[in-house]
């Protein structure tokens, strides 16, 4: 019986230490391609898809596929970093950022779906609600980033509520593209600064 105890209050200490800690296996070059990745995804719905709500599957696959692979990039580097640590911190904080992000990737996905598959004329929510839905998510990963990247989850709030205020204009390739870009590249800037800058020195 002791010794279940004792295992019990170093596992419940080794969980207050990480929750301590910052996700350090998150870098900055991957969060920083996910922005220039926006970018490139407006520039080409920019030149050929001049009416989503016409092709609603072909602006579904340009933003999801977009958000598949630029999320699968970071997704890659973070658990082989976590993977490569001696530091049992950083598998804590991998798993507690994954479970503090998974509700809004499932509820995103949901959501995705039901409009992709029941109600294509409401596309236009899309593009407000994935951003609000990826503010939530970083803010409740705030316990395991830079206290500044509180300030990126809210250019997302503000960001996604703006075009669910636009209506059908939130189809504009640049509603998307510049929010995501700008969020990105200021994450990726927050990381490398208070995570990789002495790695350059």
């Amino acid at each position: 019986m002791e010794l279940r105890d004792a295992l019990e209050h170093i596992t419940t200490i080794r969980t207050q230490l990480a929750a301590t800690e910052r996700l350090r296996s998150l870098r900055a070059v991957p969060v920083a391609l996910s922005g220039a990745m926006a970018i490139v995804a407006a520039t080409v719905q920019f030149f050929v898809l001049e009416k989503p709500t016409v092709q609603p599957y072909v602006y579904l696959a340009l933003w999801v596929g977009t958000a598949i692979l630029c999320g699968s990039a970071a997704a890659v580097v973070v658990a082989r970093r976590a993977h490569l640590s001696a530091s049992m911190h950083d598998v804590a904080n991998l798993r507690a950022a994954a479970m503090q992000l998974l509700p809004s990737l499932v509820a995103g996905a949901v959501f995705t779906t039901w409009v992709a598959t029941e109600a294509p004329e409401l596309l236009w929510l899309l593009p407000g609600v994935w951003q609000l839905l990826f503010a939530l998510g970083n803010l409740a990963a705030q316990m395991v980033l830079p206290r500044a990247a509180m300030w990126v989850g809210m250019l997302y709030l503000c960001s996604g509520a703006w075009c669910l205020w636009l209506g059908e204009r939130a189809l504009d390739p640049w509603a998307m593209g510049l929010p995501f870009a700008a969020g990105q590249l200021a994450l990726a800037s927050i990381l490398w600064w208070h995570h990789e800058r002495g790695e350059w020195r």
